[in-house]
């Protein structure tokens, strides 16, 4: 009698044994198959993260502060890109005041008064904006300038006003 109630804990413990053995592998592998997973997926973000910095280095090309010749031009005159381009854009909203007309925009508004209403600098002497009197949309190129006595003057270069939607 005490033989068999030995030998069935010796089974019982032997099976137990054998299902958190079988168990504990089921486990072992789902982790090591989520790893994979997540190694490849992490794989695959970096790589479209190479690109979007790729893209957008290539997208900064033209910007004031992505241009170090154009931000070398204003630290000769001891001024920084990023202040040029705040107050370049502040004078330009600023002009946006009231219910006349930007003076920049050579275009009149029919359902409101033209306004500028994004600007991106080229460089250090250029700005591309969009401009708009709610009804009507287009976009000008500007040239800016600091003079020597810190003056800063604008010139529209060029402008066009996009068809009406039908």
């Amino acid at each position: 009698m005490k033989n068999k109630i030995v030998l069935y804990l010796f089974i019982f413990s032997v099976l137990m044994l054998l299902f958190m053995y079988m168990n504990q592998k089921r486990i072992y592998e789902d982790q090591e198959t989520k790893i994979n997973q997540l190694t490849e997926k992490s794989l695959a973000l970096e790589s479209e993260l190479d690109s979007l910095k790729n893209v957008n280095f290539d997208l900064n090309y033209f910007t004031l502060l992505g241009n170090d010749n154009a931000m070398t031009y204003f630290e000769n005159f001891g001024l920084e890109a990023g202040f040029m381009e705040q107050l370049v854009s502040e004078h330009l909203y600023a002009q946006n005041q009231g219910s006349e007309d930007n003076p920049l925009v050579p275009y009149t508004g029919t359902d409101g008064s033209m306004k500028i209403n994004k600007v991106r600098f080229l460089n250090h002497r250029w700005i591309i904006a969009d401009f708009t009197d709610g009804t009507n949309w287009g976009e000008l190129i500007l040239e800016y300038e600091l003079d020597e006595n810190q003056d800063l003057t604008l010139r529209t270069i060029a402008s066009m006003v996009y068809p009406p939607l039908r």
